[in-house]
């Protein structure tokens, strides 16, 4: 009885379309079907157009571990982040991020996987993405130190940065793309501003000075400075979190207590600023106007509303998964996309 139980439900059960009933339905070979169906090589369109009729209307569904031994895809990229795990997850730059990427790749069965490169482990990571596990890669907040720009080139793994590599310069290798905002004008437009409201002690918490965004927006900083005949000395350093901004900021009261703007280089620093300054008696805007960057929502909420250049990352990280896919169609890399920064005026500035 069992026996004809297990015959019943096999019976019952809708048999699964075969690639071998998919080529004779389409009226051609299994190998024609097979190249077809793993992206057209080598295929006439007439004989491609029937065999995607007989998929559709077998129902047929490629099986994907077989398909990857063929074409050694595995349809996944992955979303490389440098940075601590806590930082991650509390970022609103790598949740802008993440949405810009799946916005790209909607339109296509490639799944992202989340790479944290925690500090110390860059072998680990670059033996991950040497051993096949994906088809390429997005870099976010690359630091000097971490050597992925140096170690995809030599990997020749489909990849797209965003944020310029500090390795990036037309000499070293043109293999590096990479979208970005013109991260020294910005410096310069949030520091006009504070210029042109008639600050004239302006000084900057700038960002890492192991990341290219740190280091172009304190030139920027520096070029409006001197431009206005300006002193450029008060300078002191965070790494765009919350803790080191307010930490920052008592630093450069402490050292130039006389400052009457302060360009933070990430809202996320700002944010811990903006307290530290109300604790020690400094009203913002009236004693000290301060400017952002990012533009990230934290800005509007702010006490008082932060005024901060926009640093646009779901159109950068959605124009860096699209040049990822043309990468992996074959197409030649492209010259750096670098967006125009915009400045939005809110009270504190």
């Amino acid at each position: 009885m069992a026996d004809r139980l297990v015959r019943g439900v096999d019976a019952a059960r809708p048999a699964v379309p075969t690639l071998e009933q998919v080529a004779a339905k389409a009226g051609v070979s299994r190998s024609t079907a097979s190249r077809a169906i793993n992206g057209g090589l080598r295929v006439s369109p007439e004989a491609l157009l029937a065999v995607e009729a007989a998929v559709a209307d077998l129902g047929y569904s490629p099986n994907r571990a077989a398909r990857s031994l063929v074409t050694r895809r595995t349809d996944s990229i992955a979303l490389v982040v440098p940075e601590p795990d806590e930082r991650v997850l509390s970022d609103p730059f790598f949740a802008g991020t993440l949405n810009g990427l799946a916005s790209a790749l909607a339109d296509t069965e490639i799944q992202v996987v989340l790479v944290i490169a925690r500090p110390g482990q860059n072998e680990r990571t670059v033996r991950y993405l040497r051993n096949g596990h994906v088809d390429g890669a997005i870099v976010v907040s690359h630091h000097r130190d971490d050597t992925l720009d140096r170690a995809l080139v030599e990997l020749r793994l489909p990849s797209v940065f965003v944020g310029r590599p500090l390795s990036a310069t037309p000499e070293v290798d043109s293999r590096l793309q990479y979208v970005d905002t013109d991260n020294v004008q910005g410096g310069r437009m949030a520091t006009q501003h504070l210029l042109d409201r008639g600050c004239r002690r302006i000084g900057t918490i700038a960002g890492p000075e192991d990341m290219s965004a740190g280091i172009d927006r304190l030139i920027g900083w520096r070029q409006a400075m001197t431009a206005a005949g300006q002193r450029d000395d008060a300078v002191v350093h965070g790494d765009f979190t919350i803790v080191s901004g307010a930490e920052a900021a008592r630093r450069l009261l402490a050292e130039h207590p006389d400052v009457d703007g302060i360009f933070i280089a990430s809202d996320l620093m700002a944010a811990g600023a903006l307290p530290v300054l109300a604790e020690l008696g400094r009203e913002v805007p009236k004693d000290v106007a301060v400017v952002g960057y990012d533009n990230l929502g934290v800005a509007a909420s702010t006490q008082p509303p932060l005024t901060s250049v926009i640093q646009p990352v779901v159109a950068m990280a959605r124009a860096a998964g699209l040049r990822l896919l043309d990468q992996l169609q074959g197409a030649t890399p492209t010259p750096p996309l670098i967006f125009a920064p915009e400045l939005v005026v809110r009270a504190s500035a």
